[in-house]
């Protein structure tokens, strides 16, 4: 350290002196840009060294300079020039954590002057303490020669400065005097804050918490007294005995961005104690106990067995899915010999029938009929066509009153627009097709139209409700954000208030058109394709069902903010529940109250009791329900409903007289403004588009082709003549009839008996449990829900699922 010191003195001497103001710093920063500009070689050494050579050597000298720059801002305790500098570089090129000739990094003079603020900064960003001082001893000796060298350093100085007298040398050493006055100073400062300081008090509010059958996570705050020193460390250490010998395990935490530790390779079922200690420049403080003092690894399937809910379900579907391509080919091949012959007629109708068709354009005026539009959009721009509209394409001008059907279907193609001509290709309508089978053609045709005229397959998702106006007019809207304003065939890029402003000039008020009422609602669709597709922060929420049916379908209530989830508030940051809080909350349904529950602090349940009191508390304040009405209100306890990406479910229920509203039937709940009534199917495509998106789109890809295959073998058995033809007809029939099961139970993650009962109109019986212990009154006894009959108009149509079921609902 000596040598060193000899070292720093005769750099000092080529140097200026130290910055002796609170600028210096500021200004070193200002002129560094400059300062790397400028640092370039002569013409001969750029003619012979190689330029990567040259760019290291480039670098080399940005980073000391950086780095210097970094020392003096420390040293000046200039917090400002810190911030700048770690805003304007990373650590790496700051070289943060390396010491410099006096053996110190920025945290350690950061630390030994007890500057907090600056301190704090460097340790979010990653920095360290020097290497160098391996104990507390090393560190005290250091100090101490520090300040003797440059104590020594001070008085040679001084003499010469006495014996020189006046003169330019004299000057300069006069300079070095007072750089060298100045570090002594702050050295005997550091030294000081060293010998004040002590070593940290416990952490606080030590948190411990199950994250899964195999971790532990464990949450603290920082000590209500550091004692003059920053905490720079923490230390996790677990036991399988309550007075930690042997210690199992420990973390030391050195990166403090975020106070939170997960103990992961536990046993499952073992019971752990926790403790964490914090450390400074003095060492390490005495520990503080975790609340509660152990816990167990371990997960709610762990009381059932239950496996994942999915798994393997992705895999069979796309077995599934590759099977039924594989058969289109087979009955492809089979047909193509049979077409042959009638190809020439066939070739002459499309002839003709194209002769008669109108060109492929985008609509302008809307005449009763059904459309589809899109919507591209980059934060405030649509895009329109040439004519300053948006794209719109007709689908069908005749079409049915009721199109629900059509429309559900025709969602599921936006998980498969890239499958959009092998649909045509494989969907052969005639005059004596269904009129669904002819509708469905008409729809491919239509996107198949859109993606020519716009030159993209991707048309986005579609909106969950089609627009109508009195003309008896239907648009279908599909929505999709771009990336930048790149350019389109057939289109160009306009504001949404212009477009809006030009649409007003030209419109009826009176009478508006399903294009006017786009136009009007365009900020509400952008706003709901947006928040469809945010996730909810990972955790452990608290759900509520409320359906209400109609005709033709059932909705779910949710949030407009958030409208691919139901209706929920969050209990905590954990999305684990561990085997004592599901077997506490099986035994709601038991006659125990609250009274005789274990209320210590060490009861591992008593933390969750509490957070789901506010919770259900919370969740009744959203909905607008006073508490003395929610006694009835049950607790869905067969499962915990993990959506993925670490966002699980608890979900409550009320009545089960009022679980779903059917048509005339006065709703006894009247929410706040906020909600939306989202149609069953939409909510679930839009909740597994942002959730589990591969298992959607393989389900969606293979359940549209499915239906189609379904219309098409219908109408070979209606045309079927001579008996081979029949029972070739019969056979595909069949083989279609069991895909659709085999693929319904891969959906639905239930046994296929469970799915076909459910088709015979059983009763759909679930565990729950009142929650009126949560409110006011104590345990009462579990009853099952038993779904109304208005669930039988949901159960005629089969777009995603077959039967209204809590489960599917995920």
């Amino acid at each position: 350290m000596t040598q060193q010191m000899h070292n720093l003195s005769l750099l000092q001497s080529k140097k200026n002196s130290m910055p002796s103001s609170p600028n210096a710093a500021k200004r070193l920063y200002r002129n560094l840009s400059e300062k790397l500009k400028g640092s370039h070689t002569s013409f001969d050494e750029a003619y012979f060294r190689a330029r990567s050579d040259r760019l290291s050597l480039r670098k080399t000298s940005m980073n000391f300079q950086c780095n210097e720059a970094m020392f003096e801002a420390v040293e000046q305790q200039d917090l400002d020039a810190v911030q700048i500098l770690l805003y304007q570089y990373t650590p790496e090129e700051l070289d943060l954590n390396t010491p410099n000739s006096e053996g110190l990094t920025p945290l350690d003079i950061a630390i030994l002057t007890n500057n907090i603020p600056i301190a704090r900064t460097l340790l979010h960003v990653g920095a360290k303490e020097s290497p160098h001082f391996v104990n507390m001893e090393s560190r005290s000796v250091h100090l101490c020669t520090l300040v003797q060298e440059a104590q020594q350093r001070v008085t040679e100085l001084s003499a010469q400065v006495m014996n020189e007298g006046l003169g330019t040398d004299n000057t300069e050493k006069e300079k070095q005097l007072k750089a060298w006055e100045w570090r002594y100073r702050l050295y005997k400062r550091m030294k000081a804050g060293y010998e004040h300081a002590r070593a940290p008090e416990a952490p606080t509010n030590v948190c411990l918490m199950v994250t899964s059958s195999t971790s532990l996570t464990v949450t603290f705050q920082e000590p209500l007294s550091v004692n003059s020193a920053v905490v720079t460390k923490y230390k996790v250490e677990w036991s399988c005995s309550e007075d930690f010998a042997p210690l199992v395990g420990e973390i030391i935490m050195d990166n403090l961005q975020s106070l939170r530790c997960t103990i992961t390779g536990l046993r499952t079922g073992q019971r752990y104690y926790i403790h964490v200690s914090a450390y400074n420049m003095r060492g390490w403080g005495p520990p503080r106990r975790s609340t509660p003092a152990y816990a167990s690894p371990s997960n709610w399937k762990d009381c059932s067995g239950r496996e994942p809910r999915h798994r393997g379900h992705t895999e069979a579907l796309e077995r599934l899915l590759q099977q039924v391509r594989a058969a289109h080919q087979h009955y492809n091949c089979r047909e193509s010999s049979k077409l042959q012959n009638t190809g020439r007629k066939q070739s002459v109708s499309r002839s003709l029938k194209h002769l008669f068709h109108s060109s492929n354009k985008f609509v302008k005026t809307l005449k009763r009929g059904l459309y589809l539009s899109v919507i591209f959009f980059y934060k405030d721009n649509l895009l329109v066509t040439n004519e300053d509209q948006i794209p719109i394409v007709e689908m069908d001008d005749s079409h049915s009153s009721s199109i629900m059907q059509d429309f559900l279907w025709f969602t599921k193609l936006s998980c498969m627009w890239d499958d959009i001509r092998w649909l045509r290709q494989n969907t052969s309508v005639s005059i004596s097709s269904s009129t669904t089978l002819q509708a469905r053609q008409k729809m491919l045709s239509a996107a198949a139209q859109l993606q020519n005229l716009l030159g993209t397959h991707n048309l986005g998702r579609v909106f969950y409700e089609p627009i109508k106006d009195r003309h008896g007019n239907i648009l279908i809207v599909t929505i999709r954000e771009v990336e930048s304003l790149y350019s389109f065939f057939n289109g160009k890029w306009m504001q949404v208030s212009k477009l809006q402003s030009q649409r007003k000039s030209l419109s009826t008020p009176e009478e508006p058109t399903a294009l006017d009422i786009l136009l009007i609602t365009i900020q509400d669709i952008l706003s709901y394709h947006k928040r469809s597709q945010q996730r909810l922060p990972p955790g452990l929420y608290l759900g509520y069902l409320k359906l209400c049916s109609s005709v033709d379908q059932i909705k779910v209530l949710v949030l407009q903010k958030l409208p691919n989830v139901l209706c929920h508030v969050k209990i905590r940051d954990n999305s684990n529940v561990s085997r004592d809080e599901w077997e506490w909350i099986q035994t709601l349904s038991g006659s125990e109250s609250v009274e005789s529950m274990d209320h210590t602090s060490d009861c591992p349940t008593q933390l969750f009791l509490y957070e789901l009191q506010m919770a259900v508390k919370a969740l009744l304040k959203q909905i607008n329900l006073p508490l003395h009405q929610a006694k009835h209100f049950r607790l869905y306890t067969q499962e915990v409903l993990e959506l993925g990406h670490n966002v699980s479910f608890l979900l409550l229920l009320p009545a089960s007289d009022d679980v779903c509203t059917a048509p005339g039937q006065n709703n006894p709940y009247t929410p706040h403004s906020g909600f939306l009534n989202l149609p069953l199917q939409m909510f679930e495509l839009v909740h597994f588009c942002c959730y589990k998106e591969k298992f959607i789109s393989l389900y969606c890809r293979l359940s549209a082709v499915i239906e189609l295959d379904s219309l098409k073998t219908q109408q070979s058995l209606r045309e079927a003549i001579s008996d081979s033809e029949v029972a070739a007809a019969k056979q595909r029939h069949q083989q279609v009839t069991d895909y659709i099961q085999i693929s319904f139970a891969q959906s639905t993650s239930e046994p296929l008996e469970t799915c076909r009962g459910a088709e015979r109109n059983r009763p759909l019986c679930f565990h729950i449990s009142t929650v009126s212990f949560l409110l006011i009154s104590p345990f009462s006894h579990s009853e099952n829900l038993v779904f109304p009959q208005c669930a039988g108009a949901y159960g005629k149509s089969l777009p995603f699922t077959s039967k209204i079921n809590i489960r599917i609902l995920i």
